[in-house]
């Protein structure tokens, strides 16, 4: 596999962010830090990007763009640009979770990584993933599925593992999971597996580089079958009232 112009895109939270990158190398890096929804500065920053590098989209091999959890419209904007880019020059995407982008980022010797992103309304998105492989070429494995809970579900969820297993929860939210953590002080006090690292929430040049090495896999998507993973259904979903005489 040669070397691979990768532009990877992360629109699922208002810290969104947009990397260029050569294979696992990030080349150049914009993202959001006012209170304005990412979606709406994306093309701004991408036109940036471009130009500062000289680049035009047609150039890049391989987009990358994270596909949730997350907000249910900065990930519609985020994917349908994609989608719209591959379709048009004929280049695949790389679908990669934020979670993951998240749990990448430790330097947990843990083999078991629990990354957690802020999901508000009192709720955190989460995840269980096992290393694999040698440390040299590891790859980080989802136990399960991704969820949506409370802490009190979050830390529920947790305490069975906690007792046999050597933890570190990932997150660039650390207030979001104060309480869950204070939840399960009481259970692991003793045995001190349970580590926090806190990490950065500029996720698209991890992003980048998760989508290099699934594109080395072979796991790519286009653009019929690239799909969002909301994880938590949306407003409308959730306030939809059913017909009359139903």
């Amino acid at each position: 596999m040669g070397h691979v112009l990768i532009l990877a895109l992360d629109t699922s939270s208002p810290s969104g962010s947009i990397a260029v990158l050569r294979d696992e190398t990030i080349i150049g890096t914009a993202s959001t830090w006012r209170e304005e929804v990412h979606s709406t500065q994306m093309f701004r920053q991408i036109d940036f990007l471009l130009q500062e590098f000289s680049l035009n989209l047609e150039e890049f091999e391989l987009f990358a763009v994270v596909t949730g959890p997350g907000s249910f419209t900065g990930l519609r904007v985020g994917l349908a640009a994609v989608k719209a880019w591959a379709e048009v020059y004929r280049k695949p995407i790389a679908a990669v979770s934020g979670l993951e982008a998240v749990a990448v980022q430790s330097h947990s010797a843990s083999q078991l990584l629990v990354p957690v992103l802020d999901a508000r309304r009192g709720q955190i998105y989460f995840g269980i993933y096992r290393r694999h492989g040698a440390p040299e070429q590891s790859c980080l494995l989802l136990e399960g599925e991704e969820c949506v809970a409370t802490p009190e579900e979050f830390s529920e969820a947790l305490r069975a593992r906690v007792q046999n297993s050597d933890f570190t929860i990932v997150t660039p939210s650390p207030d979001a999971i104060r309480e869950a953590l204070s939840r399960l002080e009481t259970t692991v006090a003793a045995s001190g597996r349970i580590r926090t690292d806190v990490v950065s929430d500029i996720l698209a040049p991890h992003v980048g580089r998760l989508g290099y090495l699934h594109a080395r896999r072979g796991e790519l998507a286009d653009a019929l079958t690239l799909d969002a993973n909301y994880i938590r259904r949306s407003d409308a979903e959730l306030h939809l009232k059913e017909p009359s005489g139903s």
